[in-house]
């Protein structure tokens, strides 16, 4: 498997807010660079701080002296001395060499060539994805680079050997984006994803839905006949089950991390008793030849994923709204229909209802002293439905899951995926044979 690799030692970025002084023209700019060992003071003045604010103070009487000269040599008076005036600082007489860069007088030059910061220095990264790198689960070839592809075309696509592995891409800041499945039409809900939503805090910035058209795949030369078993990700396993049951395939089926990866693994170790459930552009990359085309049980086969950020992005009205959110009580789930009647006042639709187990408490105990001890299980909920964070139905919906609720959270408020896609029928759809 190919995993994420960083060329080089991750430097932690800092930012640094840079300090802006106006300077009207009348000033002086002045630049200097103290250096306590180039600087040799009298009369027992050492490096200290005293001393560096003796220095800073001489400076400016420097500056001063400096500035009365040019006055008035301007007016035409004498200023013979007045270079050679030093100042008494702390009771100290002194004539120190501090090495002063030449001054400059401000003037338009400076204030010309600065522009007013405007909204476009705060944009983000373009949504188009060019430039931007987005890290994905698998190998090249698999799903998730075509579900990258399609958020983001354009963009740089970085795999990751595991999930985990691509949202600490985007929180150490080798990988701007994370695109991810969270659940298929057929397979269901990919719980890991929905488990590591909650462990990272990264934010939902959008989704996208990406049909899946499986492939049997195996070396050149290789016929049906020869296979002794397939191996795919559990997921593509499942989704193909009778049809390999109709092509005769009853040989073992063995999981494995992604789809791309069978087909690079039996490349990479000439298995040639062994086929992968893949996309056709796994076997174009990996040389294999494809036994048996569209090979998903049904046709209405499709992935959702979900891209990730470390930012959120600002909620709109003017396009159709996704919003996800996590709670948990702890009085079980008892509180589940109150939940749910909040949305349905005020005609907010859900589009998906999700339990995971609680981690951290995932058994409540409940003492009765007539029945005994009663175990029951406690459960996350993850909720999608269909409105903005920037609607005021959304924030009263919120606002009212929370009185229930002892933990809630946004995931993200994003767009929906409003593209239109076609049912994989085979060689029928080009378009849709490209995106793999």
């Amino acid at each position: 498997m190919q995993s994420l690799s960083t060329p080089s030692p991750i430097k932690s970025l800092i930012w640094q807010r840079s300090r802006v002084t106006r300077v009207s023209p009348s000033k002086l700019v002045l630049q200097c660079i103290y250096n306590s060992d180039s600087v040799s003071f009298q009369n027992g003045v050492g490096p200290n701080r005293a001393d560096w604010q003796s220095s800073c103070a001489i400076l400016a009487s420097k500056v001063v002296s400096q500035q009365q000269s040019i006055d008035k040599s301007a007016s035409g008076g004498d200023a013979d001395g007045v270079a050679d005036h030093v100042a008494a600082v702390n009771g100290h007489k002194t004539s120190v060499e501090l090495n002063l860069v030449p001054i400059e007088r401000a003037t338009s030059k400076l204030t010309s060539k600065q522009n007013p910061l405007s909204i476009t220095d705060f944009c983000p990264p373009p949504m188009h994805g060019s430039q931007l790198r987005v890290a994905y689960q698998g190998v090249p070839g698999a799903y998730s680079e075509a579900a990258a592809g399609k958020a983001y075309p354009n963009c740089e696509a970085t795999p990751c050997d595991q999930f985990e592995v691509a949202f600490q891409a985007v929180e150490l800041w080798i990988a701007d984006r994370a695109v991810l499945p969270v659940e298929n039409s057929l397979g269901g809900s990919i719980h890991r994803n929905y488990d590591l939503l909650l462990r990272h805090r990264l934010h939902i910035v959008g989704e996208v839905q990406l049909p899946v058209h499986h492939c049997l795949l195996a070396l050149p030369g290789v016929r049906k006949e020869y296979i002794k078993r397939v191996i795919s990700h559990p997921q593509a396993l499942a989704q193909c089950e009778l049809t390999l049951t109709k092509l005769g395939l009853q040989v073992a089926r063995e999981a494995v991390d992604d789809t791309a990866g069978a087909a690079e693994y039996i490349a990479a170790n000439n298995l040639r008793d062994t086929a992968a459930i893949a996309s056709a552009r796994a076997a174009e990359l990996y040389g294999m030849q494809i036994l048996a085309d569209g090979i998903q049980d049904d046709s209405s086969n499709v992935t959702r994923f979900v891209m990730l950020a470390r930012d959120p992005i600002i909620p709109r009205t003017d396009r159709p709204f996704k919003t996800s959110i996590v709670f948990a009580h702890d009085k079980g789930t008892s509180v589940l229909f109150k939940v749910l009647s909040a949305f349905a006042f005020r005609n907010i639709s859900l589009t998906k209802i999700e339990s995971r187990p609680h981690r951290n408490r995932p058994i409540r105990l409940v003492d009765d002293a007539n029945v005994g001890t009663a175990k029951h299980f406690e459960y996350m909920f993850y909720v999608d439905f269909e409105a903005s964070m920037a609607e005021v139905r959304a924030q009263n919906a919120l606002a009212e899951v929370q009185e229930f609720t002892s933990f809630l959270r946004v995931l993200g408020s994003y767009p929906m995926d409003m593209t239109p896609w076609c049912p994989s029928r085979g060689d029928d759809d080009d378009d849709e044979k490209n995106l793999f």
